[in-house]
């Protein structure tokens, strides 16, 4: 039986090396695409027994201008990809700075937008059956204290809403991941309630086992939470932190 192929961007982060061990487990070839390839090539060497699974490839999100020629030489076109590209920046910080502001509009947004239509506009591409990307309940409902990340993850999850619409009478399936507090090397040192953190092998859980459903919130206390954010009232959204 033909091995199916996953093409991972922005495949440093640690939900993705987690899905990357998930997905090899279950016997797919995966394609990790990052900057840091030195970091993903270390990972892979010390964490897969079945190195053979795993190709690493150079993938900058903000390099629009690469992304054709990037899909174009991956060495075989995917049956599913996943977008876990993420950049974060204090929103007091952002507010200032505004080229951090920018880079995390391109990183969770714009560099998504570019080599996702890309993906999906390849027609030739007859196996790709599945787009999943990891969003953010951040992106649920404009909050004082982070809407600068919030609104680029809010654009990304209505992206990928209208993509499914788009991919329908293909049978193409794409899911958005809404994540709530995730332990991992971007959210190290920041003040986050801990029984509310998530590990990243248990997001990666959802994407490897993501279904017919467009979003999915891991978490029995993230769907309550996403579910309150989406119909509180804007009275009490703006009491929020």
């Amino acid at each position: 039986m033909q091995r199916k192929t996953v093409l991972l961007l922005g495949a440093n982060s640690d939900v993705a090396k987690a899905a990357i061990l998930r997905y090899a487990a279950k016997g797919f070839r995966v394609m990790a695409a990052s900057r840091s390839t030195d970091a993903l090539y270390t990972f892979v060497d010390q964490q897969l027994p079945l190195k053979e699974l795993v190709t690493v490839l150079y993938f900058d999100a903000t390099d629009f201008d690469s992304h054709a020629p990037f899909y174009e030489q991956l060495p075989e076109k995917p049956h599913i990809v996943v977008y876990a590209a993420g950049y974060l920046k204090n929103n007091d910080e952002a507010l200032l700075d505004f080229p951090g502001s920018f880079r995390m509009m391109q990183v969770h947004y714009a560099g998504a937008v570019s080599i996702l239509n890309i993906i999906a506009m390849d027609k030739e591409n007859a196996r790709l059956e599945r787009i999943i990307g990891l969003s953010s309940l951040s992106g649920v409902r404009g909050r004082r204290s982070n809407f600068i990340y919030g609104s680029t993850k809010s654009a990304f999850t209505q992206y990928l809403a209208g993509l499914r619409q788009y991919l329908f009478n293909r049978r193409i399936t794409v899911n958005v991941i809404v994540a709530g507090y995730i332990r991992s090397k971007m959210t190290a040192g920041l003040d986050l309630p801990e029984s509310l953190m998530l590990e990243p092998d248990f997001i990666a859980k959802a994407v490897v086992e993501a279904g017919s459903r467009f979003v999915i919130v891991p978490g029995f206390k993230w769907k309550l939470i996403y579910t309150i954010l989406k119909w509180m009232p804007e009275r009490l959204v703006a009491k929020l932190p």
